[in-house]
């Protein structure tokens, strides 16, 4: 096979101008740019949704609302009236959530907008998203480990004064729980 020369760029500018080329190739728009304007329509039309609720709970309620509640859901009614939003309640607290419930539908429909939620269902349950428990509820089942022997010793003596038998067990008692939890700053 014979070899074939290469044009000179004078040749090689005069086959360019001949020929038609193919557009080089651009890379595709980011999908975001595209989605940005629907997102921002959906969102003004369903609102941000109980996500956005979750994240930010805490500073629209408030630490101590939010240590007793999570926001489970903002459901809207057909017909455009307000929606629901539904509150889990950690224990007891639910009376105190009652009671503060028209506090925290104004809280919710300033972060959410106006009319967002219009009423406030309460549902009792543990708390799911915080993995802390409530105030009053023991952290777990787990037996405490013993105290040390001089402690106990010193539990009993001190119980030993006591007339009955069940009030020197409460008195032992209540002291392993003092020892085992000590007062902040004791």
């Amino acid at each position: 096979m014979p070899s074939r020369k290469l044009p000179t760029a004078a040749e090689a500018a005069e086959i360019l101008t001949r020929r038609r080329t193919r557009p080089a190739r651009r890379a595709a728009p980011p999908a975001g740019r595209s989605l940005a304007p629907l997102l921002k329509s959906l969102d003004a039309r369903f609102g941000q949704g109980p996500a956005a609720l979750q994240a930010r709970w805490a500073e629209i309620v408030g630490a101590d609302l939010a240590r007793r509640t999570e926001p489970v859901r903002v459901s809207s009614p057909r017909g455009g009236a307000p929606g629901v939003l539904e509150i889990r309640v950690a224990g007891p607290s639910a009376t105190l959530i009652q009671h503060r419930s028209a506090e925290i539908l104004d809280r919710v429909n300033l972060f959410l907008g106006a009319g967002a939620a219009g009423r406030l269902r309460v549902v009792q349950g543990p708390l799911r998203g915080t993995g802390s428990n409530p105030p009053g509820q023991a952290a777990s089942r787990r037996r405490a480990p013993p105290l040390d022997a001089a402690v106990e010793a010193a539990l009993a003596e001190a119980a030993g004064p006591a007339r009955s038998e069940r009030l020197k067990r409460a008195l032992v008692s209540l002291g392993r729980s003092v020892h085992r939890n000590p007062a902040p700053g004791a």
